[in-house]
């Protein structure tokens, strides 16, 4: 997958089905998520790295924000900073444009994501509750951060190639967590590898497609069937690994 050309990117491709909220009660939230994480205006004795990390953090909230409301092609340093409430000279303290914003956001997501799973993954003794665990927290994380969701698995196809290489790192990474697990059931597979990526694309196809129908509430009680799904590999080594 590459960004840019002369044909359509999967993005441009499917209509985007988008909530249409009252655009006063849309401006209150989001004044509102400004002012929960904004610190106070004037003299108030805290630390530069503290205030350096709180804008920075804001800063990454308001790209989830503004690329889930816009779109990252209409995206723009003026919209993230008016949801992040900070100035425009504080966003360029921090980030060069905002394809470099974008790009920060999207690890930070994916970090938060990873560590989410893992801790969800192994609470769990058994390899069925693991994987039952694993998929139902990144379900979970989807369902809960829609805004961050909607960035990371749709507009990163419209954010140029260093954003899709970042893509297919996240994609390689819940893979290999997939293909520890296929060892497991399928001692002496063959093709570990490939199946762990033909399952993660399939999840993530599952995930992209109920966020562009506006469906993504239903993620969560998908786990189980998604599980099964998973399972049906089961198949005996006879077959898979030949």
């Amino acid at each position: 997958m590459q960004a840019g050309g002369s044909q359509a990117g999967p993005r441009q491709r499917v209509a985007r089905a988008k909530p249409t909220p009252d655009a006063g009660q849309a401006e209150r939230a989001r004044e509102l998520r400004r002012r929960k994480h904004q610190l106070p205006s004037g003299r108030h004795g805290l630390l530069r790295s503290v205030v350096a990390t709180n804008q920075r953090e804001r800063i990454l909230a308001a790209v989830g924000q503004a690329a889930a409301e816009l779109g990252y092609v209409e995206m723009s340093v003026e919209a993230i900073i008016a949801r992040a409430g900070v100035s425009r000279r504080t966003f360029y303290e921090h980030f060069k444009n905002k394809e470099d914003a974008f790009l920060a956001a999207y690890d930070a997501v994916v970090r938060r994501q990873a560590r989410h799973i893992r801790r969800a993954y192994f609470d769990e003794s058994t390899l069925l509750d693991r994987l039952r665990a694993g998929i139902a927290a990144y379900l979970r994380f989807i369902a809960d951060e829609p805004d961050m969701a909607r960035m990371c698995i749709v507009e990163v196809l419209a954010a140029g190639p260093r954003a899709m290489e970042k893509r297919s790192e996240a994609m390689r990474m819940f893979a290999e967590i997939i293909e520890d697990n296929i060892h497991e059931l399928i001692p002496g597979c063959r093709r570990a590898a490939l199946t762990a990526e033909t399952i993660v694309g399939g999840i993530h196809e599952v995930v992209l497609n109920r966020i562009l129908t506006n469906r993504i509430d239903e993620l969560p009680g998908l786990a189980d069937d998604l599980l099964a799904t998973i399972l049906m590999l089961d198949v005996g080594p006879g077959k898979l690994g030949a």
